[in-house]
């Protein structure tokens, strides 16, 4: 039995295949329901299409799967409310003729890595119809439903004009001539800021038509490094770690032996955090072991060779750390007591030179020994600017109290006067610019 799109296609005298030309819209508010019992588990009749036509005239058919269904006929009520639909299609592609079609085919979506480049595909067909002037355009689908599109390449009259970020607009360009049904575009040295959906318009009037493809740009895994955490001790459990520094998610890691047997019993792993934990090692265990992280669009790997140890005495470990903390006890106390001591001579230093100490007095000095201050003072040449006490020879000189203290002999020799009594000191000045006694 034929299908639904070409029975449809046979009744309305429509250019088949229809396939491919339809978009899925679901179940429309005015469809009728089926009633439970009557749907045998078989999904919903109610489902429609919009399909774009030659001339882009929208009609409403039916899922091919129950709209011609001979395992689920619908019931009479649904039958005529269903057909006008049909009626519909037939009156508007009465005189419908071929027009521009994007032919162009493969994925919607394409991941790339960074770096790489990339072919969008946008072939075309012309119909003999189509007499207006070619107009292609490449457009940036904004993910704001209120926001325009961005249009980025665009190619009329004959000219090719690049509309959008020169840092995108260096990298793209044509594939072949776009008047000549290929409106192909590539793009060089992928960036991750060239993530978008990309949109071809073709138009040739009366016909237009267009094709979007998504394009993802990812970035490569970073080789890993591998590395151990713990002891490699037979006995003892540690862990094989794998990490990538850079990468799109999700990242994906796999170890694998290389040699030496396959993967212990009593190992596990993690394939998002790239730990392959290790039970009661033992000398089969050891060998060469190969991480391995992915994403959609790279992978790279490294190598840990494994090795088994003898496990460690223990309990000459804990002997010797005891010890050893014991000595650096001893040493902690013995660099203490030092400051101490240290401490407690500045302070006795310091004390001492602060302490106040009362001097001797001096001696008393004889008579004879003024006697000779007083010829040594004498004996000295006088200076420009003194001014000496003038004392006439076999006079006394007097005393600020007004009593003979010192005379002088011919001979310039001063002697006490006779009338001075023996304990009498005589009083002397000193002049304070030179220091000594006048």
């Amino acid at each position: 039995m034929a299908t639904a799109w070409n029975q449809i296609a046979s009744l309305c005298k429509l250019p088949a295949p229809l396939e491919g030309r339809c978009l899925y819209l679901g179940v429309p508010a005015f469809a009728p329901a089926i009633p439970q019992a009557e749907m045998r588990g078989q999904p919903s009749p109610q489902t429609v299409y919009l399909c774009q036509h030659p001339l882009d005239i929208q009609a409403f058919l039916l899922d091919d799967t129950h709209f011609f269904s001979s395992s689920l006929p619908p019931p009479p009520f649904c039958l005529w409310l269903h057909f006008p639909y049909v009626i519909a299609v037939c009156l508007n592609n009465a005189a419908i003729t071929l027009a521009i079609r994007v032919t162009s085919t493969g994925p919607q979506t394409i991941k790339k890595a960074v770096g790489q480049d990339v072919i969008l595909g946008c072939t075309y067909s012309e119909s003999p119809d189509d007499a207006g002037e070619l107009d292609i355009e490449w457009t940036i689908v904004s993910q704001d439903m209120t926001q325009k599109d961005q249009l980025i390449l665009s190619y009329t009259g004959g000219r090719e004009f690049k509309l959008g970020d020169p840092s995108l607009m260096s990298r793209l360009s044509f594939t072949a001539d776009p008047s000549r049904g290929d409106a192909t575009i590539a793009i060089t040295s992928l960036r991750v800021t060239d993530t978008a959906t990309y949109q071809c318009k073709v138009k040739k009037t009366p016909g237009i038509d267009s094709r979007k493809v998504t394009l993802v740009v990812l970035v490569r895994p970073s080789v890993p490094k591998c590395w151990v955490e713990g002891r490699e001790e037979k006995g003892a459990a540690f862990s094989l770690c794998c990490k990538s520094s850079k990468g799109s998610t999700p990242l994906t890691y796999t170890w694998k032996r290389e040699s030496g047997g396959p993967m212990p019993p009593t190992a596990s792993q993690n394939s998002q955090t790239g730990e392959l934990l290790i039970r009661n090692h033992s000398e089969s265990y050891t060998g060469h072991y190969l991480c391995e992280v992915s994403n959609e669009v790279g992978k790279e790997q490294c190598k840990y060779t494994l090795k088994a140890h003898n496990p460690t005495n223990k309990a000459g470990v804990i002997a010797g750390a005891v010890i050893g903390a014991l000595l650096l006890l001893l040493l902690l106390l013995l660099l203490i007591w030092l400051l101490i001591c240290c401490c407690h001579k500045r302070r006795y230093e310091k004390e001492v030179a602060n302490e106040i100490r009362e001097d001797a007095p001096a001696p008393e000095s004889r008579p004879n020994s003024r006697l000779s201050s007083i010829r040594t003072v004498m004996g000295y040449r006088a200076h420009s600017g003194v001014a000496y006490s003038a004392v006439r020879q076999g006079q006394t000189a007097r005393s600020p109290s007004g009593r003979s203290s010192i005379y002088t002999d011919p001979n310039g020799v001063p002697r006490p006067s006779s009338n001075t009594p023996s304990d009498y000191k005589p009083p002397l000045r000193y002049d304070s610019k030179y220091g000594y006694p006048v």
